[in-house]
């Protein structure tokens, strides 16, 4: 590919090859032959190209707003001949990062290291780098793909949140129910043993009767359940409200699993995550919904998380909450162990719901002073 010197050059060539017949002026098509020999040569030179190995590495793939994830690259010349310069260059989201390399002997190798342009939260697909090098004018430039892509995930910024105590202490050997998470101390029921099951939770007594090997289902007991909707509806938020609302969402998630509490994360737009990793990632990439009904849905959308056996603390991420919505969640209010509105808004609450705990704040890190100041005293 010719460089802007390379253009240059090209033009100049064929304008004085032009001009040297038209003015029948041999000088200056013999200026014009060398400008294309020189062109020539640069392409004969890149023909030859350097055998290198290339090993990229980016830590870390998972990171949040605020902090810097790091490309590696470790260059070797594989070939038999001195490597020229190279020059790097790494693209993520529409951004080009350049890096060079030096000349390499044969055998050696060089390890350069660089800041990937993830500022903003989502998902970002890194393609192959581009190794590139030039003739030693930097008439033409020769690229090559190298490596695999690869995926890096921004995260939300998260702040520290307090936790609301709902429901009781959390018990070891307290109620359980069949839909209880796995893996925990809490005898449930017995069921038929299934490979990989621990041998030590095998029940002889129930095998005997029965004929067939049964075993001890333990689980984590009933705890008050965190259910955080995020409302990804576009009414209720500016650009940099949604902004902030994702990251409040995002550190309820994150404070419910740091505490142990099972948690839900679930959007006006039926989407739900029950991890605060798939709920990051989720997060990291999730827009508003032009066309969603927001909060006007959730009577229809909890349905299936109240149960007279499970109590389930909600909490609600929106902006601008109007009366008819204020109204909504106060009806909804008796179904759960307590409401939460976090409002993200520059203006005064057009409405504060009765029986809710509504904090309304401008900003994410506005919220999270005002909610910890207010759980905490």
């Amino acid at each position: 590919m010719l460089t802007r010197t390379g253009a240059a050059m090209a033009c100049a060539a064929v304008a004085l090859v032009a001009l040297g017949v038209w003015a029948d002026y041999p000088e200056l098509v013999t200026l014009g032959l060398a400008a294309a020999a020189t062109l020539l040569l640069a392409a004969v030179w890149l023909v030859a190209a350097p055998h290198l190995t290339v090993v990229r590495e980016v830590r870390p793939h998972r990171v949040f707003e605020g902090t810097a994830a790091q490309g590696t690259l470790t260059v070797t010349n594989a070939g038999r001949r001195r490597s020229p310069p190279l020059m790097v260059t790494e693209t993520v989201g529409g951004h080009r990062t350049t890096v060079p390399v030096p000349a390499l002997a044969t055998g050696d190798s060089c390890t350069v290291g660089y800041a990937l342009p993830v500022t903003k939260r989502g998902r970002y697909l890194i393609p192959p780098v581009e190794l590139g090098h030039s003739d030693p004018l930097r008439l033409l430039h020769r690229g090559q793909s190298r490596g695999s892509e690869l995926v890096v995930h921004v995260y939300p910024r998260v702040h520290p949140l307090a936790m609301i105590a709902s429901g009781g202490p959390q018990d070891a050997e307290g109620p359980t129910n069949s839909s209880a998470p796995l893996g925990g101390a809490a005898f449930h029921s017995l069921r038929e043993y299934v490979p990989g099951d621990d041998w030590r939770r095998i029940h002889w007594g129930a095998t005997a009767r029965t004929g067939t090997v049964m075993a001890r289902q333990v689980v984590v007991p009933d705890e008050p359940r965190q259910l955080v909707v995020l409302d990804t509806s576009a009414a209720p938020y500016s650009t940099a409200s949604f902004e902030d609302a994702v990251r409040i969402a995002a550190s309820f998630c994150v404070a419910a699993e740091s505490t142990g509490l099972p948690f839900r994360l679930r959007t006006t737009a039926a989407v739900e995550r029950e991890s605060a990793r798939t709920a990051l990632e989720f997060l990291s990439t999730v827009d508003k919904d032009a066309t969603g009904r927001g909060l006007a849905a959730l009577p229809d959308q909890l349905r299936d998380v109240v149960s007279d056996t499970q109590g389930v603390a909600l909490t609600v991420v929106t902006g601008r909450v109007e009366a008819v919505t204020a109204q909504l969640l106060m009806l909804l209010r008796p179904r759960f162990l307590s409401i939460s509105l976090a409002q993200l808004t520059t203006g005064d609450p057009v409405a504060r719901p009765r029986g809710v705990l509504a904090v309304s704040a401008a900003s994410s890190d506005q919220f999270a002073s005002s909610w910890n100041r207010l759980v905490l005293r």
